[in-house]
């Protein structure tokens, strides 16, 4: 609309009236404007400037951020974000040091967020997050850290979903450089860095989000309804827009080039993939429900857009898509037809476990559960998780929380006695996420203290909130006890914590001497519904999982493909993982050519009750 006279408003200071900068349509429709720098050859727009698009439209003034904008603070005492001019003097920025790491044949990663990664009610910062918590993910054997919430969002309590700046990384934690520095250390670390981007919505914010940029409706988003999330209460992208597509497009290489992190997981991709955005649907594998007239072809299509970019662009680069719709083709390469990302995030595990966790463990079926776990696409690579943020966010609780509840305030002392219901919970804890990440995907995800049952829940500090139907949530008095990690727990030598974290750290190491979850040699030999007993076979190891409450079986036969010696490798049954120590890790285990569950060879072994034992072939 040639009516509408834009302008580019810069604030130095807060007292001082902002300069105004006539900006130009060109003929594509395009509003730019070029600023020379001064005499002197410093910038026309001084460095930490504020800056802001004025609009003269025919329905009023509006003011907006830059959708470009690199940075952006809040003043106190103010709710809307400022947008800023970031532009530092060449000493003041980062240079990175270190080479990108080369990507790992599987993924084992530390999901995470920034803000609520210190013990200490507080928001952390880039700094602190790199300086102790980078060096706890290298120690427990992780070789990728996936960091959430950094896209600019002006409600914390969004978990960072809704995105305000999509340029600006978020400034609660520190200033772009910080980030840089962080990704950096990481980096020396031999760490991947993998960024949760958010590309399937957009804050409906006007002030300081992309909503009503222009004062219109529809300038990035879809009008009316379709434009509009009923659930997340959020704008929807019109992914049909060549202009949506090129912001999209250059914001996934921005973060790519200017931060070089090495890879995505992509939120929300279900919500993009269906104009019912997955929900009040249930998924049967009927191809119908993947290519009808639900499908929104042009998020497809920018899906696979983005994917040719960030692989074209960076071969290395990873690509995770946030899917439990089970869209196929979703993890082929582009040229071969397919969405193209590398992996799915497996999100029907967690859900599982949730289910299951509600029930008795002596209603739980082993087939159900081994079913769950390898039930994906041919050739698909999955990334499971027991439990991500998703599962810990106020209103649910953690696994270690649902296992044992109230009894972990005042049981968890290694000088206290333990209760039936604390022995039963941290065995479990162990044997959940060891079946999960044995069986369940090429990648493994946990999110940041679960690895050590970390209590309770998730709540991010809020006020009281006005939901669309007029009903009122009464927050939590701004509270940061529930928005932090308790790393201290599973440090404690004096608490059970430990002994679960051991476990996890044992686990991702087993994984990185083994490589088992990439072995192209998989085979489940016994899922055996009395005995609650789980066996199979991942390269050349042999697991075994007694779930069985109390009985635990002598001289149990294992079978298996490949002869020699095995010993074992891993037992979460060891008291360095808060067990009971019921296994003799001395004895060597020789296979003979007794066929047993469709094996061609078996050995005998000691299964204790509520234990996962991994057997090692030695020799």
């Amino acid at each position: 609309d040639t009516s509408i006279c834009i302008y580019l408003a810069v604030c130095t200071f807060l007292k001082v009236e902002p300069q105004l900068h006539h900006i130009k349509m060109d003929d594509y429709g395009v509003w730019e404007i070029f600023l020379p720098n001064n005499a002197d050859g410093s910038s026309a727009i001084p460095h930490g400037s504020r800056v802001k698009i004025r609009m003269d439209t025919p329905s009023g003034v509006k003011d907006s951020i830059s959708a470009w904008i690199k940075f952006s603070v809040q003043a106190p005492g103010e709710i809307p974000f400022n947008g800023i001019y970031y532009d530092p003097p060449e000493e003041e920025k980062y240079v990175f040091q270190h080479p990108q790491p080369k990507r790992p044949e599987s993924l084992r990663i530390y999901e995470s967020h920034i803000g609520m990664s210190s013990p200490e009610p507080k928001i952390n910062s880039y700094a602190n997050f790199r300086d102790e918590v980078l060096p706890r993910i290298k120690r427990l054997g992780y070789n990728a850290v996936q960091i959430m919430a950094i896209q600019e969002h002006s409600y914390y309590a969004s978990f960072g979903y809704h995105v305000t700046n999509f340029f600006a990384p978020s400034s609660r934690f520190g200033t772009p450089e910080d980030l840089k520095s962080l990704i950096d250390r990481a980096h020396e670390l031999g760490l991947l860095v993998l960024m949760d981007i958010v590309h399937s919505h957009s804050s409906n914010n006007t002030l300081d989000g992309l909503n009503g940029f222009d004062g219109t409706d529809t300038h990035y988003f879809h009008g009316g309804p379709r434009g509009h999330h009923w659930m997340w209460d959020s704008r929807l992208f019109n992914y049909g827009s060549w202009e949506v597509l090129r912001f999209l497009l250059s914001n996934a290489r921005w973060w790519l080039e200017e931060y070089k992190f090495d890879g995505f997981r992509f939120d929300g991709v279900t919500s993009m993939m269906y104009t019912h955005h997955g929900l009040q649907m249930t998924f049967t594998g009927n191809y119908g429900e993947y290519f009808g007239f639900a499908t929104d072809v042009d998020a497809v299509v920018y899906l696979m857009l983005v994917n040719d970019l960030i692989h074209g662009l960076y071969p290395d680069a990873v690509s995770i898509g946030e899917d439990v719709s089970g869209m196929p083709t979703f993890c082929i390469p582009v040229p071969d037809g397919g969405v193209g990302f590398d992996y799915r995030l497996h999100m029907a595990v967690a859900d599982k476990w949730i289910e299951l966790l509600k029930q008795s463990d002596e209603s739980w079926k082993m087939g159900d559960i081994v079913h769950t776990l390898t039930n994906r696409r041919w050739l698909e690579k999955c990334v499971t998780y027991a439990e991500s943020h998703d599962q810990a966010l106020v209103g649910d609780k953690t696994i270690a929380f649902w296992l044992m509840d109230k009894d972990m305030y005042d049981f968890m002392a290694l000088d206290r006695p333990s209760t039936p219901r604390i022995d039963r919970g941290i065995a479990l804890h162990k044997m959940i996420r060891l079946v999960t990440m044995g069986l369940g995907g090429e990648g493994y995800l946990n999110f940041m203290g679960n690895e050590f049952g970390h209590p309770e829940w998730i709540d991010f500090p809020r006020g009281p909130q006005t939901l669309p139907t007029g009903k009122v949530l009464p927050g939590n008095n701004n509270s940061y006890d529930k928005c932090r990690r308790r790393f201290d727990l599973g440090d404690a030598d004096f608490l059970r914590y430990r002994g679960m974290q051991e476990f996890d750290q044992a686990m991702q190491h087993l994984e990185e001497k083994y490589g088992f979850m990439t072995s192209e040699h998989q085979y489940v030999s016994r899922k055996h519904e009395e005995d609650k007993v789980i066996i199979f076979e991942r390269g050349d190891l042999v697991f075994v999982f007694n779930f069985h409450w109390s009985n635990s079986f002598f001289d149990y036969r294992v079978g298996c493909s490949k002869p020699g010696k095995y010993k074992v490798a891993l037992d979460s049954d060891d008291a360095l993982f808060g067990g009971f120590s019921r296994l003799d890790h001395d004895v060597d285990y020789f296979t003979t050519e007794h066929p047993h569950d469709n094996r061609p060879r078996s050995f005998s072994v000691y299964t204790p009750s509520r234990t996962a034992v991994v057997y090692a072939l030695t020799e």
